[in-house]
């Protein structure tokens, strides 16, 4: 029942006003961190893709039935997080029935995330997406792959995914700071071309969760 419903949701809201989430979820991460992301993303895709999506993002926990009403979910914070039992089975049967998951590691999250991804996928591997995935074509071109927004640890920025039967599922993006791009101008005060770069970027995840 899960996946009719989710499917119709799927199918329906493209002619309809559209709604993203947030994750709100345990152990102690902040996951409320950067809170004008979500809401100038919104705003930048409204009016660069030809989205509707509504211009608060709704707020969800994992183990809720009401993630199956978005097709769109944003993960984000500096620390631990921790899914229980019926999280991951939740966010489980929510991936498999053509939902989407992405995570911004804020810095911080890494060696927490991993494993509860891997909670929820233990056959799936998490696998560095290659350049030339559809993330990274349109409708702006990303010809070297995820930007770079924030410096933390001198690393290259990469794009990790599960994939289901081919489809991607759940992004997950490190060392990059996606979010903090998406952030309003005077909150790290980035260069313009800088917060272009994280808005387009983000535009392509919202074009690929509504448009593959």
């Amino acid at each position: 029942m899960k996946k009719i419903i989710l499917f119709l949701i799927l199918v329906t809201t493209p002619v309809l006003s559209q709604e993203i989430a947030l994750l709100k979820y345990s152990g102690g991460g902040d996951w409320y961190a950067n809170p004008t992301s979500l809401p100038n993303l919104i705003k930048f895709c409204n009016q660069n893709i030809n989205t509707t999506i509504k211009t608060k993002p709704v707020t969800v926990t994992p183990a809720s039935a009401d993630i199956f009403s978005f097709p769109f979910i944003h993960m984000t914070g500096h620390g631990n997080v921790v899914f229980n039992e019926a999280e991951v089975q939740n966010l489980q049967n929510y991936l498999r029935s053509g939902g989407f998951l992405h995570i911004d590691d804020n810095y911080g999250m890494d060696q927490y995330i991993r494993k509860e991804i891997a909670k929820i996928f233990p056959n799936e591997a998490l696998i560095e997406i290659p350049t030339t995935h559809a993330i990274f074509q349109k409708p702006f071109p990303f010809p070297e792959g995820l930007p770079k927004i924030h410096e933390h640890d001198n690393k290259r920025p990469q794009a990790f995914g599960v994939f289901i039967d081919t489809k991607l599922v759940l992004l997950y993006t490190y060392e990059s700071d996606l979010g903090d791009g998406w952030e309003d101008t005077e909150v790290h005060n980035d260069p313009k071309n800088i917060r272009e770069k994280a808005l387009k970027m983000g535009a392509n995840i919202i074009n690929f969760i509504f448009n593959n």
